[in-house]
């Protein structure tokens, strides 16, 4: 976050010089885009300061350790609420990249209504061009993933751009470390849901899925969320410590080689080699 801040405060202090250029030079329809892009990138630093909240549906982020309780887990109707805000809440909840599917499925449990999944490429361009022509000018922005290899967008994977570098890399063991996290994070957020009725029904199958899918717990009759959060947390101990440095190697990296840009939507395969990790 310190860089963001850094990068929010060197943009207020550019667009602050020149508005007052455009007020000594009576450019009126400069003032206002100037004005306008200034309140936008001051409300981002209050944001990431937490100062203000994030607008819309937007929520503060959690890193998966602390595993707070979710602030968005009701499943309300969400048909008006746009798609970038969709996939900010999915991706909220998971406090991990995830894939266009993915995201999907966890909207429908937890929120009650699909992605639109064909407007993800698009979503994403859009989001990297808007932060090139005004950087830090939103709360936030749906970027890729980074490979930790090469810095490159990882393919299919979706992150927030206001998660630290090294929860937005990934590695050859992040995939699974990722799957266990989500697993944890949603078992949270079904107990919350809970009723008299239990958990529902959409929200069950979505975890069945990661049951199924975990060593060591395989169901017999109704979903157990305590067996699934102990066989989740059981296997993430094995792998989480590898990981986590084979990402913190790679954040080095990308803080080294690469500028706000590519940090956030990746290194475009021109000069790869340079950026290889090396031993």
């Amino acid at each position: 976050m310190d860089e963001h801040l850094v990068a929010l405060e060197k943009r207020m202090q550019q667009l602050q010089e020149a508005l007052r250029q455009a007020l000594t030079q009576h450019d009126n329809a400069q003032v206002k885009v100037l004005g306008e892009e200034l309140t936008r990138t001051r409300h981002a630093w209050n944001v990431l300061c937490g100062l203000s909240e994030v607008p819309d549906t937007a929520q503060p982020e959690v890193q998966p350790e602390a595993r707070p309780e979710p602030t968005q887990t009701v499943t309300e109707s969400n048909q008006g609420v746009p798609v970038r805000d969709q996939v900010h809440q999915a991706l909220a909840l998971l406090t991990v990249p995830a894939s266009p599917k993915l995201l999907s499925q966890v909207h429908q449990a937890f929120f009650s209504s699909p992605l639109n999944t064909a407007r993800l490429t698009t979503l994403r361009r859009d989001e990297e061009r808007s932060f090139r022509s005004a950087p830090y000018g939103r709360a936030y922005y749906i970027c890729p993933a980074l490979t930790s290899d090469l810095l490159s967008p990882a393919r299919g994977l979706l992150a927030l751009s206001t998660w630290p570098l090294e929860q937005r890399l990934v590695g050859p063991l992040t995939q699974r470390v990722h799957f266990l996290t989500a697993a944890l994070r949603l078992a949270d957020a079904a107990e919350h849901l809970a009723g008299e009725t239990g958990v529902p029904q959409p929200v069950q199958q979505l975890l069945l899925h990661y049951s199924r899918n975990i060593h060591g717990d395989t169901p017999r009759g109704p979903l157990d969320l305590d067996a699934l959060r102990r066989a989740a947390a059981a296997e993430l101990e094995i792998h989480a410590d590898d990981d986590a440095d084979t990402r913190a190697e790679a954040a080095q990296r990308a803080r080294e080689q690469l500028g706000d840009v590519e940090q956030i939507f990746g290194n475009i395969l021109r000069d790869t080699a340079r950026l290889r990790r090396t031993s």
